[in-house]
Order: C-alpha cells, then structure tokens, then sequence
C-alpha cells in the first residue's frame, strides 16, 4: 500500500489519503527523493526496487529530484483537509513542494 501511495504521488504530485498515511508516504518520498538526487546506478536501481512503475523511477531520478538539488530536506506538505464522512477519518493532501 505504501510503494502504490508514494508512486502515485510522484506521478500525479499530489494525493488524498489519510494523515496517518500522509506521514508515512511523506517520509518515504522524502528517503527516495534524497537517494535519486545522486542519480547514479546504484540510486536509479534502488529506486525502481521501490516503485511499481519503472517511467514513475525514471521521471524521480530525471525531473523530480533535480528540482530539488538545492533543497536538504522538506520535500513535501501535508494540508488536513476534511473528515470523511463513512468512518470519521481526518484526510489530508500531500503534495509536492516545487
């Protein structure tokens, strides 16, 4: 669940899930983000080992963590958005900062 959570994040740069899970895909977006700013062999093969979709890795390693070079850390945000209505559960929408 939690490899399907953070691929869909770099694909669609943002998601709504519940906060719980908001925190846990932020910090391992933020481990993958940190590994693919190397963007040797080894980085790009450790992350495509994570994610479901190799053009998902492939955008990581090639767009996403180049924009974030300059930047140590902080690579998401999570917003509390509503509660959901069929079991109380507070959601939130992580995005990627840019």
């Amino acid at each position: 669940m939690l490899r399907n959570l953070v691929t869909s994040l770099f694909t669609h740069g943002k998601i709504e899930t519940t906060v719980v899970r908001a925190k846990e895909t932020s910090r391992m977006a933020a481990r993958l983000i940190t590994r693919a700013k190397k963007a040797d062999l080894a980085a790009r093969r450790a992350v495509s080992a994570y994610l479901t979709n190799e053009s998902v890795a492939k955008k990581l390693v090639d767009q996403i963590a180049p924009s974030f070079a300059n930047r140590p850390g902080g690579y998401t945000r999570i917003v509390r958005t509503r509660i959901r209505k069929g079991d109380a559960a507070e959601l939130a929408q992580l995005e990627l900062l840019s």
